[in-house]
């Protein structure tokens, strides 16, 4: 085969996972290396995300002498995650080399990161479990060191007023209205508008936070290196090697060579000397796959990942008779399709602060609407039927609420929002509990039922239903100025408002099987040799999510490991 360009890895997607096996086998031997990249700019999924990672015992933790080991870790992963899921061999890999790959960025590298003290494991309740210093994100960096290709990276999700990028401590305080929160976001408009440089060339912010942030500082990194990487190049199969010349009887081996790629329309045989690495996301915007994998109802418009992944790696995989797994699964989270923006926003801070509850149609709730948001939508599709729908859900709050905290969209003085969120059926806003479920389509005696059951709760501060406020992470988000549950306060201010919630994710989390390697399997349970994957084009080796950053921080782990198996480099 005749191939039109020759490099050592070949690295397809421009996520975490994939950017980190760029750099990391550059830097260990000298690799060749070419990231291709489907979209129109670079950072995937990962860059609209809020770039947290989840990485117990890391460099960062150890530098504030937190108490934390491997073991504990272990212990807690292994309550978390189903028996049937647990994979010893992958888990133990995860937690020995998770800090290894940040102690290798931290020094070889531009990326850097910040320790979460107050971020909570998602399930605290059970053993092993820490309230903080497990998830890291991204440090902020400034949009200048990117130059002419600001806008080659893909733009944050995590946009305030179109303007300012948060850190997860500054959203934790001005989203969930926290004191201190007027004098954080004053400083931050401060420094905005008074940039007057940057002003006239861009709307936002040129400090970079979350998983821009965390892109920047991986792109940055390589483009100091000379890595090439090429937008608008997506993958259309992988290329075997031959076993025999024999014409007659060709057969093709299980060893990956290279691949083809689509750039700019026009068609490119790319050859791998040692490996292909596959870091294209799941396929969460192909509507097909999720009706052929995922639970019921599931719709592509729901999904806040990224437009661009549509399985392409896990169909390439498949057809050369990679394995699949956990293919039922995807990152879960509520979210709101608000009209005129093109990604839905995920529910996650503004459902769990005190004063809102969720219901279904039926006008009761259904969870602690305070837990973490993968089990909160776990619950969802389990307790969904046709006579108990709860698809499309409705959050529901009063004006008390409204004022004090953001209600994201929902955010400045009523007649200020565009008509388009009254009349598309995003909101419905009533001076009666009652009206409000009327228009909504409420079951309207079982929702003033549930508000004046809250409300109860609410002022005794002990949720008889579904235990809200008992665990540290409901607490997370909650009001400690809200007493005495401080994820728990009355809804008693008309006017009131209904904002609709679907079962969104932001990505699916079933695909190739891989080793502790990131070597991809065939059916047999054989290896593939020169393929890898990672990120949520492979099955997930955390897929109950245990802790905030619970997909990147195993897309980077085992795209160092990968690095390391591709140059045969010793840690």
């Amino acid at each position: 085969m005749q191939f039109d360009q020759e490099v050592d890895v070949l690295v397809v997607g421009s996520g975490n996972g994939a950017l980190t096996t760029a750099l990391c086998a550059n830097i260990m031997d000298g690799s060749s290396v070419l990231v291709v990249e489907k979209g129109k700019q670079f950072g995937g999924t990962s860059a609209m995300s809020g770039g947290g990672i989840w990485i117990p015992c890391s460099r960062y933790a150890k530098a504030l002498n937190v108490d934390d080991s491997k073991a504990e870790a272990k212990q807690y992963l292994q309550a978390t995650i189903p028996e049937e899921l647990y994979r010893e061999e992958m888990v133990e890999a995860y937690l020995d080399n998770g800090p290894k790959m940040l102690d290798f960025l931290h020094n070889n590298s531009l990326v850097r990161y910040e320790s979460l003290e107050h971020y909570p494991d998602y399930y605290s309740d059970k053993p092993g479990s820490r309230n903080g210093h497990r998830s890291l994100e991204p440090s902020p960096i400034l949009g200048t060191e990117l130059g002419d290709d600001f806008d080659s990276i893909q733009e944050s999700a995590l946009i305030v007023y179109k303007r300012f990028m948060l850190t997860q401590v500054e959203g934790q305080m001005i989203t969930g209205g926290l004191r201190g929160r007027y004098k954080a976001l004053a400083k931050l408009m401060l420094q905005y508008y008074t940039d007057f440089p940057w002003r006239f060339k861009h709307r936002v912010t040129r400090r970079l936070t979350c998983g821009i942030a965390g892109i920047t500082r991986l792109f940055l990194s390589l483009q100091a290196r000379n890595v090439p990487m090429w937008l608008n190049a997506s993958m259309e199969e992988l290329i075997l090697e031959d076993d025999t010349d024999n014409v007659s009887n060709k057969h093709l081996s299980k060893k990956v060579i290279g691949a083809i790629i689509r750039r700019d329309g026009k068609t490119l045989r790319i050859k791998a000397n040692k490996a292909v690495m596959l870091a294209a996301g799941g396929f969460e915007q192909n509507q097909t796959m999720r009706e052929k994998y995922l639970p019921a109802p599931t719709n592509k418009a729901w999904s806040a990942g990224i437009k661009t992944n549509t399985g392409d790696a896990i169909v390439a995989g498949q057809n050369i008779g990679a394995s699949t797994a956990q293919m039922d699964g995807a990152w879960w989270c509520s979210t709101v399709t608000v009209p005129g923006r093109t990604y839905p926003f995920l529910s996650i801070v503004t459902k769990s602060m005190p004063g809102t509850f969720m219901v279904n149609q039926t006008g009761k709730r259904y969870g602690n609407e305070s837990q973490n948001y993968m089990t909160w939508s776990l619950e969802l599709f389990k307790v969904h039927s046709e006579s108990n729908n709860c698809v499309p859900s409705y959050m529901i709050f009063d004006s008390k609420f409204k004022n004090k905290y953001s209600a994201f969209p929902l955010t400045g003085p009523d007649w200020l929002l565009p008509k388009s969120f009254f009349t598309s059926g995003l909101v419905a806003k009533a001076n009666t509990v009652k009206e409000l479920a009327e228009k909504t389509g409420i079951d309207a005696s079982a929702l003033q039922n549930t508000v004046s059951e809250f409300n109860d709760y609410a002022i005794k501060g002990k949720d008889l239903d579904f235990q809200r406020g008992d665990a540290a992470y409901d607490r997370y988000y909650g009001d400690p100025e809200v007493k005495p549950n401080p994820c728990l306060a009355t809804l008693t201010q008309p006017p009131y408002y209904a904002m609709r919630s679907d079962a969104g994710d932001f990505g699916t989390h079933g695909g190739l099987v891989t080793n502790a390697n990131g070597q991809v399997l065939a059916g047999d349970g054989t290896v593939i040799e020169g393929l890898y994957a990672t990120g949520n084009c492979s099955a997930a080796v955390l897929p109950t999510y245990p802790g905030p950053g619970s997909t990147l921080g195993p897309a980077m782990t085992f795209a160092y490991q990968a690095a390391k198996h591709i140059t045969a480099y010793q840690d």
